[in-house]
């Protein structure tokens, strides 16, 4: 449940650089300042989770032919651009490596409830 009045505040431009969903939501936020005085804001890097910090709720999946990162987003946690929560817990930069192979078996992190199964 969003607490009140989050979406509010999503709309102030600068009070949330990401949406609370994005994967850069807590990514470091840097300023370069040009010889102008010109300021660009960019983000850090974000480096993926820490394998020995797994996610004792993740449950196992196996691939079918045809599936697509984006339908296990929507499968799992409702929402199609949630994929790179399933690409953070395996780990894999292209989210096209999770659903390469059929019969590979792909970890699906704690969903929270909602979601899950549908």
């Amino acid at each position: 449940m969003p607490e009140p009045y989050e979406s509010v505040y999503e709309t102030i431009p600068g009070a949330h650089p990401y949406p609370r969903d994005s994967r850069y939501r807590d990514a470091e936020i840097g300023v370069h300042r040009d010889a102008d005085g010109h300021e660009v804001r960019y983000v850090k890097r974000r480096l993926l989770p820490s394998l020995a910090e797994e996610d004792e709720s993740a449950m196992p999946h196996t691939v079918s032919a045809g599936e697509r990162h984006d339908h296990l987003g929507q499968r799992y946690f409702g929402d199609p651009g949630q994929w790179w929560r399933i690409a953070d817990a395996n780990p894999v930069i292209d989210p096209a490596e999770l659903t390469a192979e059929p019969g590979r078996e792909i970890r699906i992190p704690g969903a929270g409830g909602a979601g899950i199964g549908r």
